[in-house]
């Protein structure tokens, strides 16, 4: 059964950091490209950032390119989200996804993605 856990979220304010992180089990999880998403209330789930199964490729957000770092370590089963200069409207709870078919390179469509985690809420201040 696969499970994916994320943790790492909370409450801060404008201008913070946080580091998310989400441990997989049940999957071969080297063999799957990953992606974090988030959603606010009354809006659809986006996409925030994706990394392939391999690591070389990598696509964000345009909100988030230059703030967010996404990684993942195979050894570990794990992936993260480096969350930095935070805003307001970063506000949402994040959920970590594997992708649906193996080793396929980066696809940005949150549909393409399965085995949701429970999500993490992620608060921004004023």
């Amino acid at each position: 059964q696969v499970q994916l856990v994320e943790s790492g979220g909370g409450l801060v304010q404008a201008g913070g950091s946080l580091r998310l992180s989400c441990t997989a089990s049940g999957l071969s999880f080297s063999s799957y490209t990953m992606a974090w998403l988030r959603q606010a209330p009354g809006k659809e789930r986006e996409i925030v950032a994706a990394i392939s199964w391999s690591g070389d490729s990598i696509y964000y957000a345009d909100s988030v390119k230059g703030r967010f770092t996404i990684s993942r370590d195979n050894a570990k089963n794990r992936v993260y989200l480096q969350m930095n200069s935070l805003k307001p409207e970063d506000t949402a709870v994040y959920y970590c996804a594997a992708d649906r078919r193996l080793y396929r390179p980066v696809v940005t469509g949150p549909g393409q993605y399965t085995n949701w985690g429970q999500g993490t809420q992620v608060t921004v201040s004023l």
